[in-house]
């Protein structure tokens, strides 16, 4: 009698092939560093892109995080739930604005900001909103928020885009103002503060202030993202406070829950009213788990003096790469600003990423020839020197290959 034939093996499940991903599978950190599963350590100068920004294992957020799974890790937005107002007081307190809404994410914090002012063109009469938008921004891969960014290699294939933005280009003044004179249906401008995504570009002092009153001079609602440069990664809470202004509508996320997915909307006064019951929502935003993260997160940056550390670490690591990098043929530019750091080169560098990670280094490459250096705020003079020490030579040789 024949032996039973063994059916054949089925082909295992696999995530789907939507990141270049290095051949390197975390275990654990604790600080700026962090292990793979074959005991190599690196330095984190990524901090998750922009997110852990209390670093790896915090002695005070985690056994607050595993307290709070013990009482409560997530109810429906239907009921009241304490964190959430807790958490929205003191982003209130800290921007001078008046409300929030909390979501998961970047990407939908900032949908939900372009619905807002959608919404808020409605309500004015104007049937056909438009929203002035930036050459070189990021800001997410959902049709709209993918419609207002302006990398059309991540657009291909995506098409038709969502009508009602208008591009201009940064930290042109006269350029805006033609289109406050050519296009009536205008009722705000989105903008990063300082582009990440996009390779590191902060708006001017000056812009951000112009653009501040010419929003205010014609009715517009304005915008600043602030998903990657804001939770003190500049020195100050949100990077726009640097040029003295209050936006009217804030997109949040990234370092808001140390890696806890969260996401926020804070609004000012134009705004906090224009969205009622039935008009938003999320099923997982604002949990007990997230709100926890971020209510925590604020209070140990505050009682740490992050924002202090970012400012001046960052300034001590900005002026070390300028120096190592001075003359050197193919760096275009080193700029930033605190712990939010972009090294342009003439050339793609994404290659670096691989030597980097050989060297025991993590950091990004960000609009095909920046590197970009975002480590978590609790970074110390000592271990930003010794990201200077393992990059420098790595991009020299790269430079002298290539």
């Amino acid at each position: 009698m024949n032996a039973p034939q063994t059916p054949p093996p089925r082909p295992m499940p696999h995530v789907l092939n939507t990141y270049g991903r290095l051949p390197i599978a975390l275990a654990h950190g604790r600080g700026c560093w962090v292990w793979d599963t074959n005991g190599k350590r690196y330095l984190d100068a990524l901090g998750g892109i922009a997110v852990n920004t209390l670093g790896h294992a915090h002695p005070l957020l985690v056994p607050a995080l595993q307290e709070q799974v013990a009482r409560l890790i997530h109810c429906s937005n239907y009921y009241e739930v304490p964190l959430q107002e807790q958490l929205a007081a003191r982003l209130c307190e800290l921007s001078g604005l008046a409300g929030a809404f909390f979501c998961s994410t970047g990407l939908e914090a900032n949908e939900a900001a372009l619905k807002i002012a959608r919404k808020y063109g409605h309500d004015r009469g104007i049937d056909r909103p438009e929203i002035v938008v930036y050459e070189g921004a990021f800001h997410g891969r959902s049709l709209a928020t993918l419609s207002a960014t302006a990398n059309p290699k991540i657009q291909a294939g995506f098409g038709p885009l969502v009508e009602g933005f208008v591009r201009v280009p940064r930290n042109d003044l006269a350029a805006l103002e033609r289109v406050a004179a050519e296009r009536p249906n205008v009722v705000a401008v989105f903008l990063e503060t300082i582009q990440g995504e996009g390779g590191i570009h902060p708006a001017t002092v000056a812009y951000l202030k112009e653009l501040r009153a010419l929003c205010d001079a014609r009715g517009w609602l304005l915008m600043l993202d602030e998903v990657q440069c804001g939770i003190g990664r500049t020195g100050k809470w949100f990077a726009h406070q640097w040029a003295g202004i209050r936006p009217d509508v804030m997109p949040l996320a990234k370092g808001l829950g140390s890696g806890v997915p969260v996401g926020a909307v804070v609004c000012g006064p134009k705004a906090v009213d224009v969205l009622g019951p039935g008009n938003h929502g999320t099923t997982f935003g604002g949990n007990p788990l997230a709100m926890r993260a971020g209510v925590e997160t604020l209070r140990i940056m505050e009682d740490e003096g992050l924002l202090a550390n970012a400012a001046r670490v960052g300034a001590q690591l900005m002026a070390d790469l300028k120096q190592a990098f001075d003359g050197v043929a193919g760096v275009v530019e080193v700029r930033g600003q605190g712990l939010m750091i972009g090294i342009e080169l003439d050339r793609p560098c994404g290659a670096l990423l691989q030597r980097a990670a050989d060297a025991g280094l993590m950091i990004s490459v960000t609009a095909d020839r920046v590197i970009r250096l975002v480590p978590p705020l609790i970074i110390s003079a000592d271990e930003a020197r010794q990201v200077v020490a393992i990059l420098a030579p790595l991009l020299r040789q790269f430079l002298s290959e290539s």
